[in-house]
C-alpha cells in the first residue's frame, strides 16, 4: 500500500531535475516480506522510497540502483540464496529478484499515480530499459531470463468509517498510518475537528436519511460505529447496494437482531444481512476505543488480502 509514495517521490525528484531508477521485487524464493511487484524509487543523490525487506538490503539495493543509473541500462541482481552479495543473507533464508530500471523521463510516474489518485487498477509492464503503466490490472508474470513482464496494482483499501465517538477518530487515525484511504461520516462535529490536518476526509451527517454522501467501489470498506443504532438503517441500506468488499457495525448480538429485523423490513435480503460483519472485529467484548480500532482495522485487512478481485469482478 506504499506504492502512492513511491510514485510522488519519484514525480518530485524528477521535477527537481534528477534522475530514477524504478526498483521492482520481480520474484521470490522461499519466504519473504514482501511479494512481486513491491516497488522503491531511487533517485541520483541517493535518497530513496518504499522498502522491499525489513532493512537488510536496502543499502545495496540504492548502491545497485545508482549504478544502474550510470550505466543507463536495466539490470537483474539477485539478493538471498544464490546472490553475489556473499555478506548479505535474508533472515527468513529465501531470494529475491529484483529489477532496477532506470526512468526516461516523468511520464511513467506521472501516469501511475493517476490511477492511484482516482482508485483505477492498473499495471506495470516491464521491459529492456523501460517501464510502462497500463490502465488495466494485469497478472503477475515475469521472465528472469528476458527481465521483463508486467504487475497488476489493485486499488488500496479505503475506509468509509460511519458513526460518533472515540472510536471514529481512532480508527480512521490507524487505518491512516497503515496508508489506507479514509473518509469519515459524523453527526458529531467534534469528530471532523479532531481529524483537522490529517489526510481524512470528513463529512457531516445531518439526518439519517443521507445516503447520498455514500462513496463507495470494489476496495471500499463500509464501518458503521453508532451506539445509537437508530443513525444506521437507512445509510446501512444504501451502503449494502453499492460495491464494497467489506460492511461491519459496532454492538453485540442482540443489536445486530434488532439490525436485522429493520433492515428486513426495508427488503433487504437476509443473503445482504449476512453479509454483514457484527459483531466487528477479530476479537470482541472490547470497549476501549484504541483496541476496538485495531480489532476492526485487523478484520478490514486481513478480508482485503484474502479477497481473489480478479474473480469477484468477473
Amino acid at each position: 500500500m506504499d506504492s502512492a509514495a513511491v510514485f510522488e517521490f519519484l514525480m518530485s525528484k524528477q521535477a527537481a531535475g534528477q534522475s530514477c531508477v524504478l526498483v521492482t521485487v520481480a520474484a521470490v524464493e522461499g519466504s519473504s516480506m514482501r511479494d512481486p511487484g513491491t516497488i522503491m524509487g531511487v533517485a541520483h543523490d541517493g535518497s530513496f522510497a518504499g522498502s522491499l525487506s525489513g532493512g537488510c538490503i536496502e543499502n545495496a539495493v540504492v548502491k545497485e540502483a545508482l549504478d544502474a543509473l550510470q550505466t543507463g541500462a536495466s539490470r537483474m541482481v539477485r539478493f538471498g540464496a544464490g546472490s553475489p552479495y556473499l555478506d548479505i543473507r535474508l533472515p527468513c533464508g529465501g531470494g529475491l529478484d529484483i529489477c532496477f530500471t532506470p526512468l526516461n523521463g516523468q511520464k511513467f510516474a506521472q501516469s501511475c499515480q493517476q490511477m492511484v489518485a482516482e482508485r483505477r487498477p492498473f499495471a506495470i509492464e516491464l521491459g529492456d530499459g523501460f517501464a510502462k503503466c497500463h490502465p488495466a490490472w494485469a497478472r503477475v508474470q515475469f521472465s528472469l531470463n528476458k527481465g521483463a513482464g508486467t504487475f497488476g496494482y489493485w486499488p488500496k483499501p479505503r475506509l468509509q468509517i460511519i458513526g460518533h465517538g472515540a472510536s471514529v477518530g481512532a480508527l480512521a487515525n490507524q487505518a491512516i498510518g497503515m496508508g489506507c484511504d479514509v473518509a469519515v461520516l459524523s453527526p458529531d462535529a467534534q469528530v471532523g475537528s479532531a481529524l483537522e490536518g490529517s489526510s481524512a476526509r470528513f463529512q457531516i451527517l445531518i439526518r439519517a436519511d443521507q445516503s447520498d454522501l455514500l462513496e463507495s467501489d470494489p476496495w471500499t470498506a463500509t464501518i458503521f460505529l453508532f451506539h445509537d443504532h437508530d443513525w444506521e438503517i437507512d445509510l446501512m441500506v444504501r451502503a449494502l447496494e453499492m460495491p464494497h468488499f467489506y460492511l461491519g457495525a459496532m454492538g453485540g448480538r442482540k443489536a445486530h437482531t434488532w439490525r436485522g429485523e429493520a433492515l428486513r423490513a426495508r427488503g433487504v435480503s437476509d443473503a445482504q444481512i449476512r453479509t454483514i460483519c457484527a459483531p466487528i472485529g477479530l476479537f470482541h467484548s472490547s470497549r476501549d476505543p484504541h483496541t476496538l480500532a485495531l480489532s476492526t482495522l485487523a478484520e478490514v485487512i486481513q478480508t482485503y488480502q484474502q479477497i481473489d478481485f480478479e474473480a469477484a469482478l468477473g
